[in-house]
């Protein structure tokens, strides 16, 4: 998968197109310490539940999502952000289609 350009303006909403019934990704750099991945989920998509070993910033760029940590619900638009604690559980669900910008630090 290749990265997006470097030291170039980004239009991120852009960067990726919703698919009909499908959650699609586009990484948009990756490193060592971490990377920043976009990511569009058509309308009642989503992650099943499931832990990373670092914490990891969702993002809302477009749309509404529902994101689940540890059971509990959390509703977020467009430009809200949630911090998805390392090794606690987590699902997302697009509540109606929805891009989500994913920066995952590794250090």
């Amino acid at each position: 998968m290749s990265t997006a350009p470097k030291s170039q303006v980004l239009h991120i909403a852009e960067m990726v197109n919703y698919q009909e019934g499908s959650v699609v990704s586009r990484q948009i750099t990756k490193s060592d310490a971490g990377n920043v991945t976009l990511f569009a989920f058509d309308k009642d998509q989503g992650l099943s539940e499931h832990t990373a070993p670092f914490d990891a910033l969702a993002h809302i760029v477009e749309g509404e999502a529902e994101i689940a940590i540890s059971g509990a619900p959390h509703q977020l638009k467009a430009g809200d952000a949630i911090v998805m604690p390392a090794n606690e559980p987590h699902a997302l669900k697009a509540i109606q289609k929805f891009k989500m910008l994913l920066t995952m630090i590794r250090a």
